[in-house]
């Protein structure tokens, strides 16, 4: 397994993937794919999400493109209706001698929460899928933090997302975006679940002021200071901070062994202004709502630049996948046996 190409892997099915977010799913249903599965998601009567394979058994067409009716899922061609569980409930022309036809659509295990939609495509019935929960993110509801999403979409395989976030050695890419600068490894921590990597850095922004969020905005206004830089996998995401001002996930959904989607969530910390937090909740809730996505340029730079690099990785590789490349970084060596270790 050591020698496995680490640009082949497949996933491990026994975690949580994020696959939409909850906003997209609304009163209609909405397509996804998660490692080549194509999965319809849709809202029942009372508002709760539900995950089917996106195939109606008699036609084979996509059940997403039909329409929710009560509780049930009902396709666009013909109207054959579908519950939660992928059990055909109704057709429409079924005549009295017929019996309802006994095809069962898979169902996934889905969970909405923190603004996401977290699916399940392993076997939730094993002690490990029931052991498992949701990474979870605190600060979606935490109103001392402001928050930018950002998608990502890279035609490139999942490990080369991975191993970029990972990566704290290429912030020259980033020279107008990058909030950081002088990464220096100091501490790589391992278990069969994640890596942690801690570096030190130097950071441009300081949040500890009011009018220091004019950083974000204005690069002349910065200023470096020494802060801790900590990324971390914990399969199958990422999660980042930098000091105690910022924290960034990114919630994986990985479409093919070329194609993955992922969400990119900026948190902009408000906890140094404590006068901020005796005020009323309605009106810190106000300054949340307001304020989503404040750094939604820094971001999409951001993503913009690293999705470039990315993709030319993983065409190089198409061109020439016994091409050996050379690997300075260890954090990624770590990360690298993770991913292979999850998919024995």
């Amino acid at each position: 397994m050591q020698n496995r190409d680490i640009r082949q892997l497949g996933i491990n099915p026994n975690h949580w993937y994020v696959v939409a977010r909850s906003s997209e799913v609304k009163n209609k249903p909405l397509s996804v794919k998660l490692w080549e599965q194509a999965i319809a998601l849709y809202r029942d009567s009372k508002g709760q999400i539900h995950a089917l394979e996106d195939r109606c058994p008699h036609r084979h067409v996509k059940l997403s493109h039909g329409q929710v009716i009560g509780d049930d899922l009902a396709c666009a061609y013909h109207g054959w209706r579908f519950n939660h569980q992928g059990e055909c409930t109704a057709v429409p022309y079924l005549a009295n001698n017929q019996k309802l036809p006994t095809c069962t659509l898979r169902h996934y295990p889905v969970i909405e929460q923190d603004g996401f939609i977290w699916l399940f495509p392993g076997n939730v019935e094993t002690k490990h899928g029931k052991s498992l929960q949701p990474m979870g993110i605190p600060e979606w509801e935490h109103l001392n933090y402001i928050a930018t999403v950002s998608v990502i979409n890279c035609q490139a395989h999942y490990s080369y997302l991975i191993e970029n976030l990972m990566d704290m050695y290429h912030g020259h890419l980033h020279q107008d975006y990058q909030a950081w600068a002088e990464a220096a490894l100091e501490d790589i921590q391992e278990d069969a679940n994640r890596v942690d990597a801690h570096y030190t850095a130097q950071s441009y922004y300081k949040i500890d002021k009011i009018w220091s969020i004019s950083q974000l905005f204005f690069k002349s206004l910065r200023r470096l200071h020494p802060e801790p830089l900590n990324v971390s996998y914990v399969y199958p995401h990422w999660v980042s901070t930098l000091g105690k001002d910022f924290k960034i996930y990114c919630l994986l959904c990985p479409v093919n062994e070329t194609q993955t989607k992922a969400y990119l969530i900026h948190f902009t910390s408000l906890n140094a202004f404590w006068r901020l937090h005796k005020l009323p909740i309605w009106f810190r809730r106000f300054v949340k709502n307001n304020l989503f996505g404040s750094a939604q340029k820094l971001l999409d730079g951001l993503v913009l630049q690293d999705v470039q690099m990315i993709e030319e990785e993983q065409q190089a590789y198409l061109k020439h996948p016994i091409r050996q490349s050379y690997e300075l970084n260890r954090t990624l060596v770590s990360v690298q046996r993770l991913m292979r270790s999850q998919v024995e």
